[in-house]
């Protein structure tokens, strides 16, 4: 009794996968198709750059590969910090970043306070620690060297690298660890200064025509994409 019930499973089930095969051309032919987009199919939400944002100058600026570095010397841009008024840039920057500032001569900044951008610290200046604030180029000259300050007149060089728009008074030991890094490679600790320097630096490239390289434009976008509206710096 038994294996005659065995065996009936067997042909009932046979006889069913034949109908089931064969009628599954025709089920497929009849479902409709089913329309369904995975989020990874989705094509990317590109946000409008509103007008005079870094965002909108980051967009126009040239991607393209690194030149080779080349030829490069700090002399390329100048011997040291330009004199202006009988007054050196550096002196410049610092009376403009500083606080409670004194002076030694009519130049020379003698003592200062620093609210660090880059770190978010309060840093004191004295000529005692001078090496704890330096001035930063926000793009660091070998960096423009190598995506297009080479094609640039010494002049014009010079006018970069004492250009107020690309210099920071900051930390000196961020400053020492930034060396001649690019956005892809460095950014400021303080995440709420991030997007006003990159906003700086694409100020630069832009009034100087240097270029970007792709991992760098990538990084300044994922920065701006976080606040769109950021202006360039007016210096």
């Amino acid at each position: 009794m038994r294996r005659r019930r065995a065996t009936l499973i067997l042909i009932g089930g046979s006889i069913l996968l034949s109908l089931l095969a064969g009628a599954m051309p025709k089920l497929i032919e009849e479902s409709p198709a089913l329309d369904i987009t995975f989020p990874w199919q989705q094509p990317a939400v590109t946000q409008p750059a509103p007008a005079g944002s870094a965002l909108e100058a980051l967009n126009t600026l040239e991607v393209k590969g690194r030149a080779p570095k080349t030829g490069y010397s700090r002399d390329q841009f100048g011997s040291g910090w330009a004199t202006v008024n009988g007054c050196s840039t550096r002196d410049i920057i610092m009376f403009r970043d500083l606080t409670n500032v004194v002076l030694s001569d009519e130049c020379s900044v003698a003592s200062g306070t620093l609210n660090d951008t880059y770190t978010g610290e309060v840093i004191e200046f004295t000529k005692a620690n001078a090496s704890a604030i330096q001035i930063d180029h926000v793009i660091a000259l070998s960096d423009a060297w190598q995506t297009g300050a080479q094609q640039l007149s010494a002049q014009t060089r010079q006018q970069l690298a004492n250009d107020p728009l690309e210099l920071i008074a900051v930390s000196g030991k961020q400053n020492q660890i930034k060396s001649d890094a690019n956005a892809a490679s460095w950014l400021p600790p303080n995440k709420a200064f991030r997007c006003e320097y990159i906003a700086r630096q694409v100020a630069v490239k832009q009034k100087y025509t240097l270029w970007v390289i792709p991992a760098e434009r990538d990084a300044m976008l994922n920065i701006l994409n976080t606040c769109p509206t950021q202006a360039l710096p007016q210096v």
